[in-house]
């Protein structure tokens, strides 16, 4: 069983969101990193880069696989975790906490409000 926290907004790519003004902070969800198994490496962004809907700001690769991660909406990103260069694995252990991947500032932060929450992803995982 997956941890889903309530009062996150999540997307169907398995990022998500924690709203915070017009910020918003970004990983991927505990469902992702189990999914991809041992996380070795992160394709970070850098700060100031602007996203569009749907636009790929990362790739993280695993053990299994590499897999991009998309900005679910549109914005500017303002924060890099950069402590994911040297220990990727904090997506593994504290996907919610410490392995978050990106803050960033919305275009419009009343688009979140077109993102699942925790029990509309639990139901897209099928938990």
């Amino acid at each position: 069983m997956s941890n889903v926290p309530d009062g996150l907004y999540y997307t169907k790519e398995h990022e998500w969101l924690r709203l915070e003004g017009n910020t918003v902070t970004i990983g991927i969800t505990d469902h992702a990193q189990d999914m991809l198994t041992d996380i070795v490496y992160i394709e970070l962004p850098e700060a100031g880069d602007t996203m569009d809907d749907m636009g790929e700001f990362a790739v993280v690769e695993s053990v299994k696989s590499a897999s991009p991660i998309f900005a679910p909406l549109a914005g500017t990103i303002s924060e890099v975790n950069m402590d994911l260069e040297d220990a990727p694995e904090l997506m593994n252990t504290s996907p919610y906490e410490d392995g978050w991947i990106v803050k960033m500032t919305l275009d419009d932060p009343s688009a979140v409000e077109g993102l699942m929450d925790a029990a509309a992803y639990k139901a897209e995982i099928g938990e």
